[in-house]
């Protein structure tokens, strides 16, 4: 059958495909629209599984905080250039999984990406097509979520970085967004020195036991000032023992302590595209 001019904008407005791809769907399907659109994901699939082994290390990360304040997601779609990143479709594709994910709040990222996009299709599905149509690898990167009596979200401007920070108490909108700032700026990895993983803190053991060593300091001496060190590396590297970035002369525990005196964070999730 002939295909018309109509019916091509049609099935592109629909899916987002170029014209002389919708062109092709259109008559290996003989104008059956819904096997146009199964033709496009499918191609969507093939350039998938062909960049399969590319690095997708750009992209948009997200933060969204339900009306109540009491859930947060955190949400990385990653693409393979900065060009697409920036691209406003490619943005507002973020935005809209994102929504999915604090509105359906999914326990992973393939539970995520199992919801349905829209009354036709599935997230997964979603992402053949914008394979197909953008032609990079694209993925969910990260995704996460925390409760807490508030939370707060914060996007770095430029959208390669976001942050979700949950409080045991209410605070004010000054003090949330100080400390999701302070997250974002200084890269805690963990809330406390208590929170940081054994494999951090052996790594960090075994890293200072080497630069003592090779300076020349007795063995007697290594763990000990080893353990010096790792308790600067508390200091610099979890969000409550930090210096506080508005007043160096406050950690972060010191400046909500002075707040309200039992106040503090119960939950931190961020995320960085390198």
């Amino acid at each position: 059958m002939a295909i018309t001019v109509t019916d091509i904008n049609k099935l592109r407005q629909q899916t987002g495909a170029g014209m002389m791809d919708c062109k092709k769907a259109l008559e290996e399907s003989n104008g059956d629209f819904e096997a146009a659109v199964d033709f496009l994901r499918k191609k969507g699939a093939k350039v998938a599984a062909n960049r399969a082994d590319r690095d997708a290390k750009e992209g948009v990360v997200l933060s969204k905080i339900t009306a109540d304040k009491k859930t947060a997601i955190v949400v990385s779609v990653n693409c393979e250039t900065d060009f697409v990143a920036k691209n406003a479709d490619f943005i507002q594709f973020a935005e809209t999984v994102a929504t999915i994910a604090l509105t359906k709040l999914p326990s992973s990222i393939d539970a995520l990406k199992a919801l349905p996009y829209n009354n036709e299709i599935t997230v997964a599905d979603k992402f053949m097509e914008q394979v197909g149509k953008i032609g990079e690898k694209i993925d969910i990167g990260y995704y996460n979520v925390i409760n807490a009596e508030q939370v707060v979200g914060y996007i770095h401007p430029g959208n390669r970085l976001a942050v979700a920070i949950g409080f045991n108490k209410k605070v004010s909108d000054e003090v949330a967004k100080n400390v999701a700032m302070q997250a974002a700026a200084m890269a805690p990895v963990a809330i406390d020195k208590d929170d940081v993983d054994k494999d951090t803190i052996n790594r960090e053991l075994e890293i200072a036991r080497e630069v003592i060593r090779a300076e020349g300091k007795s063995e007697d001496m290594v763990e000990k000032i080893a353990l010096g060190k790792l308790n600067k590396f508390y200091k610099d590297s979890t969000l409550l023992n930090q210096e506080f970035f508005i007043d160096n002369k406050l950690t972060v525990r010191q400046y909500l302590q002075g707040i309200e005196k039992d106040l503090t964070v119960l939950a931190l999730k961020r995320y960085s595209l390198s």
